[in-house]
């Protein structure tokens, strides 16, 4: 199963594509799309989400995970970023991807073992469970792809437990 996984910003947005056999992450690709600060909002949403369609298109991945949006002190920062974030959705969604959605204190637990872990320690880990991320060639990892590539593998380690859950469930094996 190919994932990607997202981490929405009005400025910069990370992704992050793996694919995942049995316990097994491999990295893929990763990125970051930026969009230009002095257009309207509209045209950065709508730029965000043409971005996003095109690296969907190129990496074609089975599942999207997002993650969730986190309330900031500025109300006006946490609009903005709300609707970045359902560029994202929207994006994923138009091409026809299940989404899951996580908090980011979660996607941290499941990534490093620290729910209020720093973004150093993020990218640290994702370096650690994806040693293909620094092959040469590779992009750069910056903290918005990190973080990207945490909530894929997030995803990919509770999907694998929810399979399991359910197979135990109904008696089937897994």
């Amino acid at each position: 199963m190919r994932i990607i996984g997202l981490d929405p910003g009005l400025r910069r947005t990370g992704w992050g594509v793996i694919d995942v056999d049995g316990n097994r992450l491999v990295h893929v690709a990763h990125g970051r799309v930026s969009v230009k600060a002095d257009q309207t909002l509209a045209e950065r949403l709508r730029d965000l989400f043409e971005a996003l369609g095109e690296v969907i298109a190129d990496h074609a991945p089975g599942e999207a995970a997002v993650e969730e949006t986190f309330v900031n002190k500025n109300p006006g920062s946490t609009l903005k970023l709300g609707q970045a974030r359902g560029a994202v959705l929207l994006a994923a969604a138009t091409a026809g991807l299940p989404v899951a959605e996580y908090p980011p204190n979660l996607i941290k637990k499941s990534v490093v073992g620290v729910g209020h872990a720093e973004k150093q320690q993020v990218q640290a880990m994702v370096r650690t469970l994806l040693p293909g991320v620094a092959r040469p060639g590779a992009a750069t990892l910056d903290t918005d792809a990190a973080d990207a590539l945490a909530v894929a593998i997030c995803h990919a380690h509770l999907r694998q437990s929810e399979r399991r859950v359910l197979a135990a469930a109904t008696g089937r094996g897994a």
